[in-house]
């Protein structure tokens, strides 16, 4: 069963999706969204809240890992951690894969800030980030956690 909630952060509404049992998506919409009942949900929910209101630094949630590539780029980036950030090169070398490869792969993250490829940065520079915004929500997400300094 799939099931949907909407939840209103600092940097817009966030959708987030559950399938049998695990966080499949979380997107920036403007959808009007009812809030389905679901213990995930709602402590996803709640995890983001303490953490955009700065007091969680990782989360604690069931997410579906995509296969391949894609998969094992979302766990080193959740291996990351708070406050902290590593290039497309570093997790590049540490998969044995090339960077364009894991830009790719971050790029197709579908759990956005849960799984966070905003701490994924470009050998010289921010490199991209999907979100609405781009790369002025990936900053402000990076400011959040502390992270500014590795920017200048």
């Amino acid at each position: 069963m799939i099931r949907k909630a909407a939840w209103e952060s600092p940097l817009g509404r966030l959708v987030l999706t559950e399938a049998d049992g695990v966080l499949i998506r979380l997107e920036w919409s403007a959808e009007a969204v009812a809030h389905e009942a679901s213990g995930l949900l709602d402590e996803a929910c709640r995890q983001l809240a303490e953490y955009f209101a700065g007091n969680r630094r990782a989360f604690d949630l069931p997410i579906a890992f995509a296969t391949g590539l894609t998969g094992r780029v979302q766990q080193a980036m959740c291996a990351i951690p708070f406050g902290e950030t590593r290039t497309y090169g570093d997790l590049a070398r540490d998969l044995g894969v090339p960077a364009q490869a894991v830009g790719q792969a971050c790029g197709a993250n579908p759990v956005p800030v849960i799984v966070p490829c905003h701490r994924v940065l470009g050998a010289a520079g921010l490199g991209g980030f999907s979100a609405p915004g781009g790369v002025e929500t990936k900053v402000a997400l990076l400011k959040h956690e502390g992270a500014a300094s590795l920017l200048i």
